[in-house]
């Protein structure tokens, strides 16, 4: 037994009083009209970029042009030529340290915050916040209006133990004297690639 496994099984050895779960089935979640249009805007409103690719457009060329000086470019993605590193091959984690541009793959986003859904389909999940900057590959067709909807899409790769995580722009704080500040825990800024189907 593992030592997460160990604490559950002591913390539930010791609940004294247990409660049903709430019935759900009559929550009115949130819908919008064109979720599409909702997801672009409420990712430019949490400060990410959102850009519409064209049938036929190349990805590689899109990202030198986006980052013209960046020198290390981090993916395990196939499409893309142009990576100088493969989270699938570092030898730990902080090897990614001083990636300029990060590239991944999410499998659907999330009209009412822009959060996109990225299962850890990398040996590195650094990769997803230690980039500077961070690209997520998302086909259009794949957004949905709200969380419920979310939750019930999740699948995890067994082969990377279950990890997934929401992103939804680049990450920042105000936490210190009320100072924005980009890139305080992850990247500096994220783009989202809307992948034509």
């Amino acid at each position: 037994m593992s030592n997460k496994e160990d604490i559950l099984k002591r913390y539930r050895a010791n609940v004294r009083e247990k409660f049903d779960m709430p019935d759900l089935s009559d929550i009115k979640a949130i819908t919008y009209p064109d979720p599409l249009v909702q997801f672009i805007k409420m990712t430019e409103s949490v400060g990410g970029h959102v850009i519409e690719m064209k049938e036929g457009q190349d990805i590689n060329e899109l990202v030198k042009e986006m980052y013209p000086d960046a020198k290390e470019i981090a993916t395990n993605l196939p499409e893309i030529t142009i990576a100088t590193r493969n989270p699938d091959t570092v030898g730990r984690a902080r090897d990614l340290n001083g990636t300029d541009v990060g590239i991944i793959r999410g499998n659907f986003g999330v009209a009412e915050n822009a959060c996109v859904w990225i299962p850890q389909t990398m040996k590195e999940k650094a990769v997803c916040f230690i980039s500077e900057n961070l690209i997520i590959l998302l086909p259009k067709s794949q957004i949905v209006n709200n969380m419920h909807e979310a939750y019930k899409r999740i699948e995890f790769d067994k082969e990377y133990d279950g990890y997934g995580t929401f992103i939804s722009g680049p990450s920042k704080t105000a936490d210190i004297a009320q100072v924005l500040v980009m890139g305080a825990q992850a990247a500096r800024s994220a783009t989202i690639l809307l992948l034509p189907e």
